[in-house]
């Protein structure tokens, strides 16, 4: 039986100055960095990509599918990282038209799996620091004072223990709504301020790593698998192996794939800054030169892939670019060192799943993080593939999203393979740091590159995770 092939039916993407994938294709024609001053610790060295969305753009979708009060519970529960998901789903959903009904149509064989990288820490810290407040009052008011402490907890089991009576759903509100006056009151009697445990919001739960799945599948009305693929920065990667593998498995005919991260935080920041990774003189840290470190990004990508034969049947247009293998490793090694076998591996096994030979790739999209881990990068492609490569790094334009960032390389990278050239870099040909230089020499730098045909894109996640994906451009693969 014949391999399966795969194609693009829909993308969207939010990211740094690109509030939607015509503003994303647009930018890429320029060299321009689009990275911002952060400024988030007051006066700081930082630059950070800003996700650029207006969320309130998309409230008339929503309103023409749902009951007002959807729109008003997304905004007001719903965190970062499930708000872009969503701004670029909707997007990808737009890109061919009756896409969004074929997918509610394939019932169970559409599935999504949309994953995050950091998760919606500005959610988390916001509760933690709720939290912390509320148990340092409530250890100052009951200090000395256990007896009445236990008296206190004793109403309150009391009141908790009420059970619902009668018809269910109606007794459960009516419950729920004493319980609220019997505490409110038990808190007046005591003067006692209210229980930590109030002070932890439910948008908690609502925004766990799987928030942006499941609601991509609630309001596409997607009833296939849901859930949350994490594998750092190779997040976008690894969703995208795991949607080609169930469509060859025929689980599926259709797949969203994507990423999501939130806007930069401090707290985010200041993990990458203290694990040496990130750039901080306030200048923009470009991948292959000085090696000075990254720029933190947060925005979203998501692509819909389907069965080409079934594109084809719906009367779809396939968008950029064929993907054709993915493959993926783990280096077993260090948590921010990159390996030299693990990326090794999955480039073979991306290669081998395909039937390519290494000559056959025309270019070739790093992970680069303007670390000195990009020699080695460098040194790990050459080993593979021959000098004619053409190399392209993009960190240094929008920045190192932790999930979405390789997503957004590679929506780059189709895009090119579409129009038939190669985007610019910020990097200028004699900022090439000379150790790199010594090792390959053909890469795009600030002007366009040739037309191509055949691609390779390499991720390297934190933990040691590795995505290698193959595509072809359609021009090339009698679409």
């Amino acid at each position: 039986m014949s391999r399966r092939r795969f194609a693009i039916a829909g993308w969207g993407v939010v990211a740094p100055r690109s509030p939607d994938i015509e503003a994303f294709a647009k930018n890429l024609d320029s060299a321009a960095s689009w990275l911002s001053p952060f400024h988030g610790f007051g006066p700081d060295n930082f630059l950070v990509g800003r996700p650029e969305l207006d969320f309130s753009v998309y409230r008339r979708w929503f309103d023409e599918r749902f009951p007002p009060r959807r729109y008003a519970q997304i905004v007001e529960k719903l965190g970062a990282p499930t708000q872009l998901a969503l701004a670029a789903f909707i997007q990808a959903l737009g890109q061919n038209p009756g896409l969004e009904a074929w997918l509610q149509e394939l019932g169970t064989r559409a599935h999504v799996y949309v994953g995050t990288g950091l998760g919606d820490l500005d959610t988390v810290a916001r509760n933690v620091r709720a939290l912390d407040a509320a148990q340092a009052r409530w250890d100052s008011f009951w200090e000395g004072r256990g007896e009445e402490l236990e008296r206190y907890l004793r109403e309150l089991a009391a009141i908790e223990a009420e059970t619902v009576d009668g018809e269910v759903e109606s007794g459960k509100r009516a419950a729920i709504r004493r319980r609220q006056t019997q505490r409110a009151r038990l808190q007046e009697r005591w003067g006692a301020p209210e229980p930590p445990w109030n002070a932890v919001g439910a948008e908690l739960l609502w925004n766990i790593h799987n928030g942006p799945a499941s609601q991509v599948s609630m309001v596409g009305g997607i009833t296939g698998l849901a859930f949350a693929p994490v594998g750092a920065c190779s997040t976008f990667g690894l969703a995208l192996k795991l949607a080609l593998d169930a469509i060859e498995r025929d689980e599926a005919d259709a797949v969203v794939v994507g990423a999501a991260d939130p806007p930069p935080l401090p707290l985010v920041v200041g993990g990458f800054y203290r694990a040496r990774v990130l750039a901080a003189d306030g200048a923009v840290s470009k991948p292959l030169t000085q090696l000075k470190g990254t720029h933190v990004a947060g925005g979203s990508v998501v692509w819909i892939v389907a069965d080409l034969e079934k594109i084809r049947e719906r009367g779809f247009r396939p968008l950029g670019a064929e993907p054709l293998a993915v493959g993926v490793s783990s280096d077993a090694d260090h948590v921010i060192t990159p390996s030299t076998d693990g990326p090794l591996a999955a480039i073979r096994q991306a290669l081998a799943r395909v039937g390519l030979d290494a000559g056959d790739v025309e270019t070739w999209d790093l992970h680069a993080t303007a670390t000195p881990g990009d020699v080695t990068e460098v040194e790990t492609l050459r080993s593979v593939l021959p000098e004619t490569v053409w190399v392209t790094a993009r960190k240094g334009t929008f920045g190192h999203g932790m999930a979405a960032g390789g997503g957004w390389e590679l929506t780059a990278q189709y895009l090119g393979l579409e129009r038939g050239v190669l985007f610019p870099t910020v990097v200028a040909e004699e900022e090439l740091h000379p150790a790199i230089a010594e090792r390959h020499r053909r890469f795009v730098f600030d002007t366009p590159g040739p037309a191509v045909r055949t691609a390779g894109k390499l991720s390297m996640g934190v933990g040691g995770i590795n995505a290698c994906v193959l595509s072809r451009a359609w021009s090339d693969a009698g679409s």
